[in-house]
């Protein structure tokens, strides 16, 4: 097939469609050849991708003999297997890195967290086969000198000697050593018995030092031939010689060709084109070519720059959006994706942003559109991966109300059967936690719920499978996996039936269930470690694996990673978040190597990624028709354009003579046309405020039964009382109940009554040691606060009043003696039909027969002025008093009453203004009030006098506060 002898590098222009060109050039060249011939071809490539894409490309015709497509990465024929060592499997030498990496933490923990166990490991097994794959020994690092280096890296260095022995001959190779071990050997049986039939590698920039050696190789065969991608010829020879330091070099788009041919002894001008097909826009290309030169020669641009065609027209097909946010740049791309399926156009989103492509494939879907991603979704996201960790937590710590509602509504969960059912009971279950407060369930308080609802089954089962998991020492790797395994198939069959539900169907599923296999299998070789460490291995294991949708993609629609820029065949390629640390991405730090270090031990560069998206960057930005895209802000901060853009946006802006300014201007606003079509198809309706509510609804309507607490909300917030007493809508409690100032009142009450029934029975009692004693009884009580940090401090809240409340109490009990503990009490006006409830803390007689009225406040008391206007619990209690209210209280004259505020800062009695209110004029003005809000011309207007305009109420999204505010006219509402 090749006449010629010697290194045979070809190479076809950025733009060029790879793999059409490819079998383009293949066939010519054997057109001569027998059929047979065909079969007889290699081609080794550099990614499933576009291995699927040669054979698509061959099976589109004319019919032929399909030549044998490999991957670079599998040297090893069915052969040479047989004379190889079985490679360890990844995973494996990952688990005995863990354990290695985490009995370094344990003698260094201020190295990193432990969270970042796994992914220290997963860095050490990189860094190993970075040196088998650039056949870099471990002597090489061992004898780096580090005298002027940071004591970190000393510690570093003397860490990795550890990894010696996984370099030593009797040990089995990793992924990387195994494909130089394949290499040599193939190498050596080309030297013995060299190949007569075609051998090509398409589509690799020989990035990796074994890629790069077998290229070597290939190209020196008898039919051997290389074809490189995305081959710049516009490149001017000075820059090429400039490409031989790595330091200075290696972030070129060209940097690894420059190598390949140093390697073999060939010029830029020994490159031949291995079709004649032209690039969509020669002209675009030699303005890219320019703007990416090399920093030391960018004065280039004023040599060059001038003799570059007009770049409106080199241009014309290249559009710049540039959005205000994520979202705006992903809807815009979103819509002009939609457009290309209307025009029946090929198009592809290049971007290494996964939250952005995740975000065009939501917007998207208003369309049912669904792209084809090759990134596929992360399995850690996907309904068997969620449920994994949420069960892997199950071994952390105690079982919250949070996590068990989170685990039992899962879609997973209780799929074998009966799940319906189990919804409802699920329900059930979250409404009455929500009511009652249950932090931590436990087995026997969810067995007695069963019980009073005749679900004891269901509820005996959801104890069994999520209570009592929490594990605090360390256990073998196999153990929690299989405990996982167990667990989870149990979680999702349901009680009383075998198998495991959905969990391992669907795409996801099955994806899942290969990947806990295996670390069911490699288990053995994982050290000891935590719950907290497996359930970090366990995220960071499902992180880097990835799922493809199972629902059919749209064929012409890709999203693809930078990677797959190489097999470009689109019509329209958009570059998207071009923002420096997106693409090109900042390297990671490497925590064992700095770059000085890698440099001098013969390790890739930090700088080698950014020559490999540049490179995949100059081929994407050659496409017939070019997006290049940027939000301006991330997170409410500023963005710095991609280092390319930014050259190419300072090229064209410094050439007025070839109206480069222009020429962006054009791009721009071809962009702010899409942008402007984004932000129109989100513009929301136009509708009119709504007006400040009053609802009037009719008098049978109306509340006949109020507490007295709740006058104070009727007189500021009557609208809340509509909603409450009318709709009878009640907020929905949190699922976890809170440490809130509620509980509070309610355990510091519970505390005092106690501690003054006490001091009744003996007097003795009646010190602070003796209410302390108490406070550690009832709010020390974990079953009654379940909350460690808050017992402490509400007990210190205690500590701090109880001086004050015994001095005071004794005046009290002085005065009068405790009769009446959380007495409850009614009133009526027959009139209306209304009743006035009240529960009152405590009630003491005098020797005459009078009554005090007491009230505990954890909070501040209302002021007389307060309790005047407003806030009239006490008035309307002694007025309830003063009628007979509280039976079996004869009606006795109220001598006073009394808020006891116990706010730590400022404990106090406040009195309720009896003289400037007596009962009589209370009850008369409550009638007046009551009376006026049974008139159906009366509304419940919304915020009519709270104490602080920004005081928020359960209610106010109800009333739609915020559409207008206080300063606004109710508008009365007539409801029948």
């Amino acid at each position: 097939m090749f006449e010629t002898s010697g290194p045979r590098l070809f190479a076809l222009p950025c733009g060029a469609d790879f793999a059409t060109e490819l079998v383009t050039g293949l066939r010519a060249r054997m057109q001569d050849s027998p059929p047979e011939a065909m079969a007889q071809a290699e081609i080794y490539v550099n990614s499933d991708r576009m291995a699927r894409r040669l054979r698509a490309v061959f099976d589109a015709g004319p019919a032929c003999l399909l030549p044998r497509i490999r991957l670079v990465t599998d040297l090893a024929d069915p052969f040479t297997r047989a004379e190889l060592p079985t490679p360890v499997p990844s995973l494996r030498r990952r688990l005995e890195l863990t354990g290695l990496v985490s009995g370094l933490l344990d003698q260094a923990p201020d190295l990193a967290p432990r969270a970042a166990l796994f992914d220290l490991a997963d860095s050490l097994a990189t860094l190993m086969e970075e040196m088998q794959g650039e056949n870099v020994p471990p002597e090489a690092i061992e004898n780096l000198d580090v005298s002027d280096q940071s004591g970190h890296w000393q510690r570093a260095l003397t860490f990795l000697k550890i990894i010696q022995r996984y370099f030593e001959a009797d040990s089995a190779p990793d992924a990387q050593s195994y494909s130089r071990l394949a290499l040599t050997l193939r190498l050596k049986q080309w030297e013995e018995t060299p190949p007569q039939h075609p051998i090509i590698v398409a589509g690799s920039t020989g990035s990796r030092g074994t890629t790069a050696a077998f290229m070597t190789a290939v190209a020196r065969l008898p039919q051997g031939a290389v074809v490189l991608p995305g081959f710049d010829a516009d490149t001017p020879k000075d820059v090429w010689a400039r490409l031989d330091n790595a330091l200075t070099g290696e972030d070129h788009p060209q940097f690894r060709f420059a190598r390949l041919m140093q390697a073999l002894d060939l010029t830029p001008g020994d490159i031949r084109n291995w079709t004649d097909t032209q690039p969509p826009s020669p002209a675009r290309n030699r303005v890219v070519s320019l703007a990416l030169r090399p920093a030391p020669v960018t004065h280039q641009w004023l040599s060059e720059g001038p003799s570059l065609p007009l770049l409106p027209d080199a241009m014309q097909d290249v559009t710049l959006l540039e959005a205000t946010s994520q979202r705006d740049e992903a809807l815009a791309i979103a819509l002009r994706l939609r457009q290309a399926v209307a025009d029946g156009q090929r198009a592809a989103v290049i971007s290494p942003d996964r939250m952005l492509t995740r975000r065009v494939t939501s917007a998207l879907d208003r369309w049912n559109i669904l792209p084809d991603d090759s990134g596929g979704t992360p399995a850690q996201l996907t309904p068997p991966g969620r449920l994994l960790r949420h069960v892997a937590e199950l071994f952390v710590k105690p079982l919250t109300a949070e996590m068990l509602l989170t685990l039992l509504k899962h879609p997973l969960t209780h799929s074998g059967a009966d799940r319906g059912q189990h919804l409802l009971n699920t329900r059930d279950l979250e409404l009455f936690i929500r009511r009652n407060g249950m932090p931590y369930p436990q087995p026997e308080t969810l067995a007695a719920w069963g019980e009073t609802r005749a679900r004891g089954d269901w509820a005996s089962w959801t104890g069994q499978r999520f209570c009592g998991h929490d594990h605090t020492g360390k256990r073998p790797l196999s153990d929690w996996v299989t405990s996982l395994l167990a667990l989870t198939e149990a979680v999702c069959a349901g009680p009383g039936i075998d198998g495991s539900g959905g969990l391992w169907k669907e795409a996801a599923g099955r994806k899942l269930h290969g990947v806990m296999q295996t670390l069911s299998r490699e288990a053995e070789f994982g050290a000891d470690m935590s719950a907290r460490d497996f359930a970090d291995l366990l995220g960071a294991l499902l992180s880097r694996e990835e799922v493809r949708d199972r629902d059919a993609p749209h064929p012409n629609i890709l999203i693809w990673g930078t990677l797959e820029a190489r097999v470009m065949d689109a019509d329209l390629v958009i570059l998207a978040s071009l923002n420096e640390g997106s693409w090109p991405e900042l390297p990671g730090a490497d925590p064992w190597l700095n770059r000085q270090m890698r440099a001098k031990a013969g390790l890739l560069l930090p700088e080698r990624r950014i020559g490999l998206s540049a490179h995949d960057f100059q081929q994407a930005a050659a496409a017939p028709e070019v997006w290049l895209t940027r939000s301006m802000k991330s997170d409410e901060a500023e963005t710095v354009p991609s280092r390319w853009l930014n050259r190419l946006m300072n090229l064209m802006r410094g050439l007025p003579d070839r109206d480069g300014p222009a020429a962006i201007d054009q791009m721009r606003a071809r962009g702010a046309h899409w942008l402007d079509l984004a932000r129109a198809s989100e513009t929301p309706i136009t509708a009119p405020p709504v007006l400040r509510p009053s609802p009037a609804p009719p008098t049978e309507a109306r509340p006949k039964q109020l507490s007295v607490t709740e006058i104070k909300r009727l007189v500021r917030d009557p609208f809340a009382i509509y909603a409450k007493r009318v709709l009878r809508l009640k907020p929905l409690d949190p699922l976890m109940q809170a440490p809130d100032a509620l509980m509070r009142g309610i355990l510091t009450h519970k505390v005092l009554e106690d501690f003054v029934k006490a001091t009744q029975i003996e007097p003795l009692d009646l010190t602070p040691g003796r209410l302390l004693a108490l406070a550690e009884q009832i709010i020390g009580d974990p079953d009654e606060v379940p909350f460690p940090t808050t017992r402490a401090l509400w007990q210190a809240r205690m500590t701090r009043i109880a001086p004050w409340f015994v001095e005071t109490e004794v005046d009290r009990q002085a005065h009068a003696t405790p009769s009446q503990y959380e007495i409850t009490g009614k009133a009526t006006i027959p009139a209306l039909g209304f009743t006035l409830t009240a529960t009152a803390d405590r009630i003491d007689i005098d020797g005459r027969g009078g009554a005090h009225i007491y009230d505990y406040k954890t909070g501040a008391a209302p002021t007389a002025k307060e309790q005047r206007s407003f806030d009239k619990q006490l008035l309307l209690e002694a007025a309830m008093l003063d009628d007979g209210g509280f039976a079996p209280l004869e009606p006795p004259h109220v001598e006073r009453a009394v808020f006891i505020s116990l706010q730590p800062s400022n404990p106090k009695e406040v009195l309720a203004p009896l003289e400037d209110a007596p009962p009589e004029q209370v009850w008369a003005e409550f009638v007046t009030l009551i009376t006026a809000y049974h008139d159906p011309n009366t509304g419940f207007t919304a915020r009519r006098a709270l104490q602080k305009d920004n005081d928020a109420g359960d209610y106010d999204h109800l009333a739609r506060f915020g559409e207008w505010d206080v300063t606004d006219t109710p508008v009365k509402e007539i409801l029948t």
